[in-house]
């Protein structure tokens, strides 16, 4: 994971993981490099800890949030809750990315106005396609700084 605080604070579209599985980190991060992409990849291990990252401005726009709904402490579906009624962070662009393919948690993250829902996958090649469709995202369109 690259934490660099320079890059964290220049115009650089960071991503902020919200995840707690280590192995799922690692996969991300393996799959960012394979791509040789070099974005900052800043981690919370919970939604809490994401919500303190984001308000004490340790993460700095423009940045994306991945997003797993499964986490103890603070869950993604009562992170967004929060994220959303914020009346800094409201406007955050947040891609799910889990094990969960229940429609009540696919329905309930579409309602947080959430820009994409991915499903984690047994193989590599998942988490691949989900890194090029986050690559192609933020190269074309304009995050809020």
């Amino acid at each position: 994971m690259i934490n660099d605080e320079n890059m964290l604070n220049q115009g650089i579209v960071k991503i902020l993981l919200v995840e707690d599985d280590d192995v799922d980190v690692m996969a991300i991060v393996r799959a960012f490099e394979k791509q040789r992409i070099a974005n900052p990849i800043v981690r919370a291990k919970n939604g809490a800890e994401a919500l303190e990252m984001l308000t004490n401005g340790s993460v700095k726009r423009p940045y994306l949030i991945l997003l797993d709904l499964n986490m103890p402490v603070m869950g993604g579906l009562e992170f967004l809750e929060i994220l959303r009624s914020h009346k800094d962070l409201h406007d955050c662009v947040v891609f799910v990315l889990t094990t969960s393919s229940a429609d009540e948690d696919i329905s309930a993250s579409y309602k947080q106005h959430i820009a994409g829902y991915f499903l984690k996958t047994e193989c590599g090649k998942g988490v691949m396609d989900v890194v090029n469709v986050l690559e192609g995202y933020w190269k074309v369109v304009h995050l809020p700084k």
